[in-house]
């Protein structure tokens, strides 16, 4: 078959019994602006439908034959950006339908046998979140991978560890990257546990009941690289959970993604001045040509309430609707859409950034070097001399208030000072609470700062990763 090129669909949408609908209605009713996105899915499964309904002697193979080359022409005028999109057709299926049938004629009016819309945008939609899962998974492989990268250049570099925004204790700045890291691989491991729920094969439900006619579904769930079966035909046509389980995992590796794009821009203040991003990953201010922004950063953290909106919209939308089907669930598509373009956006970005970002090492030592930092670890070690932990927290406490006041660090308080307040700590005990020693001591968590512990997690990290990249070359794991 020649390709005669581009396809315009034609017809008018229609109410019950062949009436004219309402324009508000017939408007309101459009979907093809947006969920033309299935379409290479919607062909897809059309093709796999196709050769199940001749396996069941219900299209014959000259049938099926011109099917299959009506939808190659189709699958290439759409790769190719040249469909043509009617919106008096409603949707991308019914736009490939008829597109398909003024290719080829009557076999293409054919292709509709024992299935029905409804179950058709349910393997659409299942076959898209698939792929998109498994490019998502592929960008936020590659970020946490950046995240390694700079934890294991970072070395033992400490920097201050801060609780409510002030600083607390020393850690290393690898520790910190590293948190970053676990964060984003609970979100890689809740994209992979979806794996399994969105493989299952919804066609062959029809509108809710299932069809009278001899189907073979398993044919098709084999061809498109699904199983199992859905258990219930009411169910695989009305349910959207595996679509709203990755729009909250979307929505909370948006929200980390917007506490790492808060840290950068924080360390990329002259406040902080612990870190700066190339020019090619900031702006300058319109008015104002000194300004470095980081808006990369900011944009990523903005971003973060698109994807928390977009759970809340279909958990919304889904929350109050009877079984099996309703029209309602048109809008599911573009919240999903929304989110999947904004992970594919913001990861890059995320991953550039932390490749991109020049730590200012001497500024973060000096930081992390605080005065009263030593705090903890000299209450620690008036617990080990039997103090019980309140008394020594106390005494510390005091004894920082006498460092204040007289404008020293913790540690050149004095022997006499040491004696007045902790009388059981040990006279050299000042000496010890040098920055190394102090990271160093935080040997006896696994996942503690000290440099072996961070040792430990990184060779963990690297491995993990190792793991997963070669799981995800296997079928079935779009999100490992």
């Amino acid at each position: 078959m020649s390709d005669p090129g581009p396809h315009k669909a034609g017809g008018l949408l229609k109410g019950r019994l062949g009436e004219a609908v309402d324009g508000a209605l017939a408007r309101a009713s459009v979907s093809v602006g947006y969920d033309c996105r299935l379409a290479r899915h919607d062909l897809a499964g059309s093709r796999a439908h196709a050769r199940m309904l001749a396996k069941a002697g219900l299209v014959s193979g000259e049938e099926l034959a011109a099917i299959e080359s009506g939808l190659d022409v189709l699958a290439r005028d759409v790769d190719a950006g040249r469909m043509v999109w009617d919106e008096a057709l409603e949707d991308v299926h019914m736009n490939l339908e008829k597109a398909l049938t003024d290719l080829i004629g009557p076999a293409g009016a054919k292709l509709h046998t024992a299935r029905s819309r409804n179950d058709q945008v349910a393997l659409d939609e299942r076959l898209f979140l698939i792929e998109a899962s498994g490019r998502v998974g592929a960008l936020l492989r590659d970020l946490r991978a950046a995240l390694v990268e700079r934890a294991s250049g970072a070395g033992a570099a400490p920097m201050p560890g801060y609780t409510h925004l002030q600083r607390a204790q020393p850690i290393l700045l690898a520790h910190h990257l590293l948190a970053y890291f676990q964060m984003l691989s609970r979100d890689q491991q809740r994209l992979a546990d979806l794996g399994p729920r969105l493989a299952v094969m919804p066609l062959g439900s029809g509108a809710l009941a299932g069809t009278g006619l001899p189907i073979l579904p398993l044919e098709v769930a084999s061809e498109l690289g699904l199983s199992p079966l859905a258990q219930n035909s009411l169910d695989a046509v009305a349910s959207r959970d595996h679509l709203m389980e990755f729009l909250s995992f979307g929505a909370i590796l948006m929200v980390h993604l917007s506490r790492l794009a808060e840290d950068i821009v924080l360390w990329c203040s002259s406040e902080f001045g612990f870190a700066s991003l190339p020019d090619s990953l900031s702006t300058t201010s319109s008015m104002m040509p000194q300004k470095k922004n980081p808006d990369g950063a900011e944009l990523m953290r903005g971003k973060a309430g698109r994807a928390i909106g977009n759970l809340v919209s279909l958990l919304a939308t889904v929350k109050g609707l009877p079984m099996s089907y309703n029209r309602d669930l048109q809008e599911d598509k573009e919240p999903l859409f929304d989110t999947v373009e904004t992970l594919e956006l913001v990861l890059p970005l995320a991953a550039q950034m932390v490749r991109g970002l020049v730590f200012d090492l001497e500024r973060l030592r000096a930081a992390a070097d605080d005065p009263y930092v030593a705090a903890t670890d000299l209450a620690d070690h008036l617990v080990l001399k039997g103090l019980p932990f309140r008394q020594a927290h106390a005494a510390v406490g005091a004894l920082v208030a006498r460092a204040m006041a007289r404008g020293v660090p913790l540690r050149d308080i004095g022997a006499e000072s040491l004696r007045e307040f902790c009388p059981q700590a040990d006279p050299d005990v000042l000496g010890a609470l040098d920055l190394d020693s102090l990271l160093a001591a935080r040997s006896s968590t696994p996942g503690g700062t000290a440099p072996a512990s961070v040792g430990r997690q990184l060779e963990e990290a690297k491995r993990a990763l190792e793991i997963e990249a070669a799981a995800a070359d296997l079928p079935g794991k779009p999100g490992a």
